[in-house]
């Protein structure tokens, strides 16, 4: 038998009827559910060594066990010193199995190595039902060996969902797990 995520078996087993009892849905495909969670973090200091990129690369690569790309510039902006085409962050695109297990570890292991932790923002949604969370310090990752950080920073992590609206997308992802802050 294959092997699948905690999470992709509570959404399947769990998730689906608390969201049809929420909302009322008629059908299993209108309950919305995780598409993709994508990884990006800006290297601002690329412009002068090249090596950071490398660095940032690697540690998403670590981070979430699939190959992570350098993403480029697409214009010149001279108060930077930055060309077109010059490498100036990294991202990575998490679909399926890896997503969960990522979502999983973030939930489970991350998250709650975060300083003076109460809980996640609910402000970081689209409007289209997508959420955005900022993460200061990538050392809260367990896969990240402090002593060979070069330099402490953050990344953006996008969880885009097929809801229709933020407050169908807040349902999905807290009962995914996400600790959300109480008001």
């Amino acid at each position: 038998m294959a092997y699948t995520p905690r999470l992709k078996e509570e959404y399947k087993s769990r998730v689906i009827s608390a969201l049809k009892e929420e909302f009322g849905y008629t059908n299993v495909m209108q309950v919305p559910k995780l598409e993709k969670i994508v990884l990006s973090r800006g290297v601002g200091a690329a412009v002068s060594d090249k090596k950071l990129i490398d660095y940032a690369v690697d540690e998403l690569t670590k981070i979430t066990g699939q190959k992570a790309v350098s993403t480029i510039s697409k214009k010149d902006v001279a108060s930077f010193k930055l060309r077109k085409g010059m490498p100036i962050g990294a991202k990575v695109t998490l679909r399926g199995e890896r997503m969960y297990e990522f979502l999983d570890r973030l939930i489970t292991s991350a998250l709650p190595r975060v300083r003076d932790f109460s809980g996640i923002k609910a402000t970081g949604f689209d409007g289209r039902g997508n959420y955005n969370l900022g993460v200061l310090e990538q050392i809260i990752f367990p896969e990240i060996d402090i002593d060979k950080v070069n330099k402490i920073s953050g990344m953006d992590i996008t969880f885009v969902t097929t809801a229709k609206t933020d407050k169908e997308a807040k349902s999905l992802l807290a009962e995914l797990g996400l600790p959300f802050k109480k008001n």
